[in-house]
């Protein structure tokens, strides 16, 4: 009897394990396939290189077909300009910062000190992102401004520097919580074989702990990267909407997933160009993001197979 209850509850394991997975992948496929379909409505009426190469982006249609620009300009070019720059910002911010406060924690800090300072770092991770908006507006941003007066730098109300540099500070908790485990995981062999042959602590981190360790902080290092091209709050808070194709930070950019939320706030017809533009901008997003996950991946596994 008691066997076949057992046989009975592994199936019934079994079968939920395989139904939640396959709910997963239905649900990706349904949001894939979602956004596609609206996206090919999209292209039937705006070119697709029209969309991927233009330099200029105005969805703003005319309400009369002799107005000025009653067709819109749909160059998404200065939207992933801005995306970049303002995820360079961060990355430059938070894997730093996350990086080397993960080493602290895992080959310097005292089990007291790692037990009081991780807890803390990580809470930046549970504030929500329209406060960081609003820590953006109100404190960095005139501090930015107030430093460019003083060296004579014209900042930009809204900017690329300001968004960054908070959203890097938002990202430091899943560099640092992430690598901090991973670099913990590496067998403490590796260390004592490095520390008995006559290497310092901090030549072991850099040439064994380091190496060891980095197929798992790269992929720390892609997440973040994936949070900080998905964020919407900061960038519409702190970087604004307007489209400029700009390299300089201290200008005012605008990111892909700040235009998906000014297209589809209000009342929208779903079969204009204006709102199915917003589809467009999240299947290519999604396309770019994986396409760097893909590359992300391809330098572990050659780095991997070197290392074993």
């Amino acid at each position: 009897m008691k066997r076949n209850n057992s046989m009975f509850w592994g199936m019934f394991l079994k079968r939920l394990f395989q139904l939640s997975a396959l709910f997963s992948v239905l649900i990706t496929a349904a949001i894939v396939l979602t956004v596609l379909i609206e996206s090919v409505h999209f292209f039937h009426t705006v070119p697709v290189l029209k969309f991927l190469f233009g330099l200029h982006w105005s969805p703003q249609l005319a309400m009369r077909a002799d107005q000025a620009g009653s067709s819109g300009a749909f160059g998404i070019i200065p939207l992933f300009t801005g995306t970049f720059l303002i995820m360079i910002v961060s990355m430059t911010v938070a894997v730093p910062v996350g990086l080397f406060s993960a080493i602290y924690m895992a080959e310097y800090a005292q089990a007291r000190t790692r037990t009081l300072v991780k807890p803390i770092l990580e809470i930046l991770a549970g504030i929500p992102s329209v406060v960081y908006g609003y820590f953006a507006i109100i404190s960095v941003t005139p501090l930015l401004r107030y430093i460019g007066a003083a060296l004579d730098v014209e900042v930009a109300t809204e900017s690329a520097l300001a968004a960054g540099f908070v959203m890097g500070i938002m990202i430091i908790p899943f560099v640092s919580s992430l690598s901090d485990d991973i670099i913990t995981a590496v067998p403490r062999s590796l260390r004592d074989a490095s520390l008995g042959m006559g290497a310092t602590q901090s030549e072991t981190i850099c040439h064994v702990v380091l190496p060891a360790a980095l197929p798992g902080i790269m992929g720390a290092v892609m997440l973040a990267v994936s949070r900080a091209m998905g964020e919407t709050m900061i960038v519409v808070m702190a970087a604004g909407f307007a489209a400029n194709l700009t390299f300089n930070p201290l200008h005012t950019v605008t990111t892909v997933t700040a235009q998906i939320v000014s297209l589809l706030v209000g009342d929208q017809e779903f079969d204009s160009p204006k709102t199915l533009a917003a589809f467009a901008l999240g299947l290519t997003l999604f396309a770019v993001t994986l396409v760097l996950n893909v590359i992300a991946l391809r330098i572990v596994k050659r780095y991997r197979e070197a290392y074993e």
